[in-house]
């Protein structure tokens, strides 16, 4: 054990991009540390090159063996473990929550060193509401389930994050919009790295842009929440009804839809029962 640190686990953030942007907290955590518990030791290396630290580091991720990660446990008892992801804020759509959950579970410290994030930065640069936000990760690569949960989320009304790649960045906008109209949209890109960029539209347009030329670099997609939803007319209703009955019994649909559109509950059961009874 170190005179430093206390043993236990810190959780710290690291940089999304640009080197520079580790704290100074951030760093001398990680040199006193007693071991490192990394996502990918190649790119974590490049880190430690740069801050000029040697030390011992271990892979670890959330499908490691129980005994691997109730070893690391164990040597929280009397060791600094500092948690790193390959970038950014542990846990967040990264490993970690398990490792989390067990040190908490045995009693020892758990704190965390915050720092960078590329769904907090890139919400600061693109100029949409930022004053609820839904944060959830990445699509399903499947197409049924990729469309179902941006049904699900499209209901909120908050501004959504998602992270995505660039060769599956078309299919995702292409679905996105496809489900959820002609919202207000945006591409955050290689954020604090040399070429960052910051491409705003509507979620067609976007879905265009890309569609034939998937971009390089880490990516966020952020999506306005929904407008207001008085404007719903009876043949909308009847339309996102029929929709949801191929999926879901009536009342899950009249609730899905209910909260889709932004309308009361009341009468749509109703109006499915009667749909279903048409087909």
């Amino acid at each position: 054990m170190n005179d430093t640190l206390l043993p236990g686990l810190y959780i710290v953030a690291t940089p999304i991009g640009n080197l520079q942007d580790v704290s100074a907290r951030a760093e001398s955590t990680l040199r006193h540390a007693d071991i490192i518990a990394v996502e990918d030791s190649r790119v974590t290396a490049k880190l430690l090159n740069h801050l000029g630290i040697k030390k011992q580091i271990i892979a670890y991720h959330d499908h490691v063996s129980e005994k691997a990660r109730a070893d690391l446990i164990a040597r929280m008892g009397d060791q600094a473990v500092a948690l790193v992801s390959d970038a950014g804020t542990p846990l967040i759509s990264d490993p970690g929550f398990k490792l989390v959950r067990e040190a908490r579970t045995a009693g020892h410290l758990v704190t965390t060193i915050p720092g960078p994030c590329a769904a907090v930065a890139a919400l600061t640069l693109v100029g949409l509401p930022t004053d609820r936000f839904l944060f959830a990760g990445f699509l399903p690569s499947k197409t049924k389930a990729r469309t179902e949960t941006i049904a699900e989320l499209g209901a909120v009304r908050a501004t959504l994050v998602f992270y995505e790649s660039g060769p599956r960045l078309g299919k995702s906008l292409h679905a996105l919009a496809e489900t959820l109209g002609e919202r207000e949209a945006a591409i955050a890109r290689e954020i604090s790295k040399k070429f960052e960029e910051t491409v705003t539209g509507t979620l067609s347009e976007l879905a265009a842009r890309y569609a034939d030329s998937p971009p390089k670099g880490e990516i966020v997609i952020i999506v306005s929440p929904p407008g207001s939803a008085c404007a719903a007319s009876p043949v909308d209703i009847d339309a996102a009804l029929a929709e949801a009955l191929t999926r879901l019994p009536p009342g899950k649909a009249a609730r899905e839809v209910a909260k889709a559109l932004g309308l009361p509950s009341e009468g749509l059961y109703e109006r499915a029962m009667a749909l279903k009874e048409e087909r």
